[in-house]
């Protein structure tokens, strides 16, 4: 999807990798950024959520984004979808994004699938990335993505919103509850294209998702394990609720995941 330009270099002709991310880098560190740009993020949907999250993560430096959405834009999208463009109506989705993205920054590599998650297409993008992010918008993928990310052992964030509320948590397979611990798989009927939906809500969960990315990825904080952060932004109020893995779970019930400290040092090899 067109040529990649990359940082260029200053009046005495060198280019100092770390300057876009001087700031961050008094957060994070010089280690914490190389592991950022030598990791790679599969975000599952690039709307209003995973959109958001995407931004924040190129921004960060990211080595590489993989990105999937079905679709063309449509104007009930842009109270929401920041990557998107209202001249840019009925036009394919992913592509806009990637071309946004690049523009963020150029630096960055980019997969794109113009495509719905299924589990057999996913299980290729989820192998090929450290983490992901489930933003899409139905349960049928959301378990999809699961039992992918358990079957190629990859943490995966949960990031969800419902009108005002969001909630958010991080799944190690194997060693925390999975999404199928936490809403046992069913028959979920309800319009996916019809929930109430404010775009700075879902805004915040993209931004959550992706500090809950770069937390993990970098080692920094404590990651959301076992637990799920809600947040009320109409009243400003928020709660934790705790649970634990379901052993006899249809999903990871016989998974024995890779430890918390085996991932961390994969990713402080980088």
């Amino acid at each position: 999807m067109g040529g990649r330009e990359v940082d260029k270099a200053g009046p005495d002709g060198t280019v100092d990798p770390h300057e876009r991310y001087r700031r961050q880098i008094k957060l994070i560190g010089e280690k914490g950024q190389e592991k950022l740009k030598n990791s790679t993020v599969f975000i599952a949907g690039i709307g209003g959520l995973g959109g958001t999250a995407a931004i924040y993560l190129a921004a960060a430096g990211i080595g590489k984004l993989i990105i999937a959405h079905e679709g063309t834009v449509s104007l009930p999208d842009l109270n929401r979808q920041i990557l998107m463009d209202s001249r840019r109506i009925g036009e394919e989705r992913v592509a806009l994004a990637v071309e946004n993205l690049r523009r963020i920054n150029p630096n960055v590599i980019i997969e794109a699938h113009p495509e719905r998650i299924r589990y057999e297409r996913a299980k290729a993008w989820v192998e090929s990335s450290d983490i992901v992010v489930d933003a899409r918008y139905d349960f049928l993928e959301r378990y999809a993505l699961n039992k992918a990310c358990i079957d190629w052992n990859k943490p995966m964030v949960e990031a969800a919103m419902y009108g005002f509320e969001v909630s958010i948590t991080t799944i190690w397979p194997g060693k925390t509850a999975c999404l199928n611990c936490i809403y046992p798989e069913q028959s979920y009927s309800w319009e996916p294209y019809g929930f109430p939906v404010l775009g700075a809500t879902s805004g915040i969960a993209g931004a959550y998702a992706a500090i809950e990315v770069i937390k993990v990825i970098t080692g920094i904080g404590k990651p959301y394990f076992n637990q799920m952060h809600r947040f009320d932004t109409l009243h400003f109020h928020s709660y934790t609720v705790s649970f634990k893995r379901n052993e006899r779970c249809s999903h990871c019930g016989e998974q024995e995941g890779e430890s918390y400290e085996s991932v961390y040092e994969r990713f402080a090899r980088r």
